[in-house]
C-alpha cells in the first residue's frame, strides 16, 4: 500500500509519521465491485473499514426481510468501529452501492492506535455522536413526520452547496429512498413528483437540484 495513501484520510490526520509507519502494517488496501457485502449482520467483528472512493449502504432487516436502510457513506467515511469497542457481534451489513476502494484497519491495530493517540479517539468519539444524532432524526422523523415531510428532510440531509445551489449530486434511487424512510416506492414517487410540480426540486438524472431550500425545510419539519 502506498504510504501517501494515509496522509490523506482524515481518520490519520493527527498522527506522525512515525505512528503512520508502525501503523501500516495493520492496514490493508482492498477493493470491492459494486453490490458487494462488505461485512454481514452477527458476523464477528474483527476489523474498521475506511471509504476512500465509491458509496456504500448501512442495512439490516426488516420483520418480513426486507431492507432497511440506515445510512449512505462515501469516501473519508468509515463504519465497524462499533463492535471493536464493545466487542460485539456486527449489528448491521455494509454493502457497497459502486465499485469501492477501502482500508481494512485490524482490530489489533485499532485498539492499540486508539489507547495511544487522543486526536483519533476523539474523531470516533465525535463520529459515534454523530450517528447518534442521526439515529435520533430517523426516530423522530418515523414518529411525527409524514411521507412527504420525510422525503423532503432525506433530500435536505444529503444536499450539499456547489456554486450557490443546494444539490443533491448522487440521489438515491426511489426504491432506496422508501427503504429509508419506512416507506413504498410508489408513494415516495408521488412525493418525488409533487415536490417537482411545485417547483420545489428539479431532476435531473441522477442529481435533484433543491431550488426552493425554504420550503423544503418547512414541509420537512412538518408534522
Amino acid at each position: 500500500m502506498n504510504p501517501g495513501i494515509l496522509k490523506t484520510v482524515p481518520l490519520f490526520s493527527s498522527l506522525s509519521d512515525e505512528q503512520l509507519r508502525v501503523l501500516q502494517p495493520c492496514l490493508q488496501q482492498r477493493s470491492y465491485p459494486r453490490n458487494c457485502f462488505i461485512l454481514r449482520a452477527g458476523e464477528e467483528t474483527d476489523a474498521l473499514y475506511i471509504i476512500l472512493s465509491g458509496r456504500a449502504k448501512v442495512l439490516i432487516p426488516d420483520e418480513q426481510g426486507r431492507e432497511v436502510i440506515l445510512a449512505m457513506l462515501g469516501p473519508n467515511e468509515f463504519f465497524g468501529e462499533m463492535g471493536l469497542l464493545d466487542d460485539q457481534p456486527r449489528s448491521a451489513s455494509v454493502e457497497t452501492l459502486e465499485a469501492c476502494q477501502m482500508l481494512r484497519f485490524s482490530k489489533s491495530g485499532f485498539i492499540t492506535c486508539l489507547k495511544d493517540n487522543f486526536d483519533l479517539a476523539m474523531i470516533i468519539i465525535q463520529n459515534l455522536v454523530k450517528r447518534l444524532r442521526a439515529a435520533d432524526r430517523k426516530i423522530e422523523s418515523l414518529a411525527l413526520i409524514d411521507v412527504y415531510g420525510r422525503v423532503a428532510r432525506l433530500l435536505l440531509d444529503q444536499s450539499e452547496e456547489i456554486d450557490g445551489m443546494w444539490i443533491v449530486r448522487s440521489a438515491p434511487p426511489k426504491q432506496e429512498i422508501a427503504r429509508m424512510i419506512g416507506a413504498s416506492r410508489e408513494m415516495v414517487s408521488r412525493v418525488v413528483k409533487d415536490l417537482q410540480l411545485r417547483g420545489y426540486i428539479r431532476a435531473e438524472k441522477r442529481k435533484i437540484y433543491l431550488l426552493d431550500k425554504i420550503s423544503m425545510t418547512k414541509r420537512a419539519s412538518n408534522t
